[in-house]
């Protein structure tokens, strides 16, 4: 499960790359897919990775059809016109016209938050967790997806990222919007939400939320 997931996110990497989306030159501090064979290997790479994905869930072993089957729609309804797609699509359209603040939290959701809500569900479905403590994680899912996409947002311009520097230049984020210690106080307060969703649908388990800390702590250390 946890491989299809990544096939998936992998996918919408090399599509956001390719020049009619973001035109990046790196990725993980390597040429991106189109600069390296083409940006037709790298639609048709990304289609086979997005494929692949789901022919991966169907056969996961150790879970009964139903889970499957719930897996399968979770992934789904993220990637679509009501997740990954819709997000790209408003990025694409308005990112560079002047939108409020909840205008951009919405997109960086839709960008962001629902592959990140889609993870912890089939992983829920996984463990047979309850109604009650999927809830919370879809919880947990939103608030960490926006505390992501602000780091995200506060690295451009950074040299170390592994990506193109400076590429929301021109662009209506939230940084360009409020300031970076804006940003980093919101930031902030997602991560504080995320660490109370977590703990209610976790009770007392501390790795995560101690590995969820420590990462954002050491990426933001970084820019300071």
């Amino acid at each position: 499960m946890a491989c299809a997931v990544e096939m998936v996110h992998a996918s919408s990497l090399i599509l956001d790359d390719i020049p009619c989306m973001d035109n990046a030159a790196l990725r993980r501090g390597r040429p991106t897919i189109h600069r390296q064979y083409g940006e037709d290997v790298a639609i048709l790479a990304a289609v086979a990775l997005l494929s692949s994905a789901f022919g991966v869930m169907v056969a996961a072993q150790g879970l009964s059809p139903e889970c499957r089957s719930q897996a399968v729609a979770e992934l789904s309804m993220a990637v679509g016109t009501q997740g990954l797609v819709q997000g790209q699509y408003k990025d694409l359209r308005e990112g560079t016209a002047p939108r409020s603040a909840e205008e951009i939290a919405t997109t960086n959701e839709l960008k962001t938050s629902v592959l990140f809500g889609a993870t912890l569900q089939i992983a829920a479905l996984a463990a047979g967790a309850s109604p009650a403590a999927r809830q919370k994680m879809r919880c947990f899912a939103q608030d960490l997806g926006q505390a992501f996409q602000l780091l995200d947002d506060l690295a451009d311009g950074h040299a170390g990222t592994g990506k193109d520097i400076n590429k929301d230049a021109g662009k209506s984020t939230l940084v360009a919007m409020l300031g970076s210690d804006a940003v980093r106080e919101r930031l902030d307060t997602h991560l504080r939400r995320a660490d109370a969703h977590f703990s209610r649908a976790c009770g007392k388990n501390q790795a995560t939320r101690r590995f969820m800390h420590a990462w954002f702590s050491k990426q933001l250390a970084a820019f300071s």
